[in-house]
Parts: structure tokens; sequence; C-alpha cells
């Protein structure tokens, strides 16, 4: 280790020593694992919108239960909508010309992202294996991510068009 210079005498302090700089994940609001100052509004945007996602998807297992056994209807078309709902949000922010910056966290990933769920899918996919339906555990398990891709795709792909012809 290198000692820190030493100023000469009568002149400006040395500069402190670098420090070493932690390692930053970009997929990480402030990287490492923590949020900076400044991000706890995205934080809190995320929050409530996950909250309201997770009770609108949880109203709909209510409002259409899955029989103990059977294909899981409500969970594929939970996602499938999700996803529909995002492929229309991203095409509609990318054509925006200055969307708010709580947009994107609170619609996309807090309202849709606590809406359309991996862990319900997973979970269905579980319970049709221990009820002895493995086809239908196939079904589901290829199904689900296949309709719901399909779905932000043509969701995104319709947006995009009806945007420019309103614009042109």
């Amino acid at each position: 280790m290198t000692e820190p210079p030493v100023p000469p005498p009568g002149g400006p302090p040395a500069p402190a020593p670098a420090r070493p700089r932690e390692p930053v994940d970009p997929d990480v609001p402030g990287g490492a694992g923590r949020a900076p100052d400044g991000q706890w509004p995205v934080l809190g945007a995320v929050a409530v919108g996950g909250e309201l996602g997770a009770s609108a998807r949880y109203g709909a297992v209510l409002r259409w239960p899955t029989a103990e056994g059977a294909f899981p209807w409500t969970t594929l078309g939970v996602n499938v909508v999700g996803c529909a709902l995002i492929g229309v949000l991203m095409a509609a922010l990318a054509a925006a010309r200055a969307p708010h910056t709580l947009l994107r966290p609170f619609l996309g990933t807090g309202v849709l992202g606590g809406f359309t769920t991996f862990s319900a899918y997973a979970l269905d996919v579980r319970q049709l294996v221990h009820h002895g339906r493995p086809g239908p555990a196939v079904w589901a398990l290829v199904l689900t991510p296949v309709v719901a891709l399909a779905a932000v795709w043509a969701a995104a792909r319709v947006t995009r068009r009806t945007l420019r012809r309103r614009v042109g």
C-alpha cells in the first residue's frame, strides 16, 4: 500500500486516498442491494402498486376459484391479461414524450408485477402433479409462458400501431 502524498509546506492539503468502490448491481436501485437517497419514492410506488395488483389477483381467484386438481384457468387468464397490459403500458410509455418517472415503477413493476404471478403458476403446476394430473400440469407449464409472451408481443404491437395512426 502506498502512503498518501504529503503536501508541500504552505500548499493546499493533499487529497484523501480514494476509497475502493463497492460493486454495483445495475438491476438493483442503488446497487449493492440498498436504495440510495432519492429512490424511496420509486420503492413506495412499487410497493403501493404491488399491493393493488396482488389484491386484484386475489380478487380474481376468489371470483373464479379453481377446483382442486382442475386446470388453473384463472391463473392463466390473470397472467395473460396482465402480460397484455404490460405490452400496452411499455408501448405507450415508449411513445410518450415525458412520462412521470413513477409511472413505470407504479404500473409496470408494482400493479402489473403484483397482478401477474409466477409463484401461483408454479404452485398450480405442482398441485396438478400432486393430484396425479401430469398431462394438465405439462399443458399449464407450457401454455402459460407461451400465451403470456404472445400477449405481451401482440398487445405492444397493436398499441404501437394504434398510437402511430393517432399521431399520423
